[in-house]
């Protein structure tokens, strides 16, 4: 396997463990706010970093897109 896809596994697994999810919502929300487009542009600078950093990182991400969708409703 490419280390950029073991790496992707990796960050989904991890934050669907951490956060408690499902395999299907954790995918659906990655896909809801592109997640997976984010840690495979972010790769260089993620994969150095720990468990813990990418999880508190992505939540960042998805919190930021949420906002983006949110304020383009209104």
């Amino acid at each position: 396997m490419d280390e950029k896809l073991d790496f992707l596994v990796y960050c989904i697994e991890s934050y669907k463990n951490t956060k408690g999810l499902k395999g299907k919502e954790t995918i659906e929300l990655f896909n809801k706010y592109r997640v997976i487009d984010y840690i495979t542009a972010s790769y260089e600078a993620l994969h150095t970093t720990g468990r813990e950093y990418i999880i508190d990182d992505l939540d960042i991400y998805i919190n930021a897109r949420n906002q983006v969708d949110t304020e383009s409703i209104h």
